[in-house]
């Protein structure tokens, strides 16, 4: 007969993962499908979260603090969306189609307060 040695494991790298993803959950207060109100459709509002998200590893930011992908109810149906920091929207927004008019207005909101120096570091 062999015996097997029951070993636990401690998993503290989970717990952290855990909590940290709930931290930054408290400050994801927007929901990609929010620009479907906008205007946007599902395939524009999916390209420019990749985009977004692209732009974000490139320039190292923890993907983790603005973009949660998550399952959303509109119009009575499951659809696969995603929660985003305030910044995470705003990269959204930034690589949104640029036809939609409150694309296009919030880009030249951000650019007007860019170059007026109202803007914090």
């Amino acid at each position: 007969m062999e015996v097997s040695i029951y070993k636990t494991e401690n998993r503290t790298a989970d717990s952290i993962d855990n909590f940290m993803d709930f931290y930054y959950g408290l400050h994801l207060h927007y929901f990609a499908s929010d620009l479907l109100y906008k205007g946007l459709s599902p395939v524009q509002i999916s390209a420019a979260v990749a985009k977004a998200m692209d732009i974000a590893k490139s320039s190292k930011m923890n993907i983790r603090e603005h973009f949660k992908p998550v399952f959303s109810s509109v119009s009575n149906e499951v659809i696969s969306d995603c929660k985003l920091s305030r910044l995470g929207y705003g990269l959204v927004l930034m690589n949104a189609e640029t036809k939609i008019s409150a694309v296009g207005e919030w880009q030249l909101k951000v650019l007007e307060t860019f170059l007026s120096g109202d803007y914090t570091h």
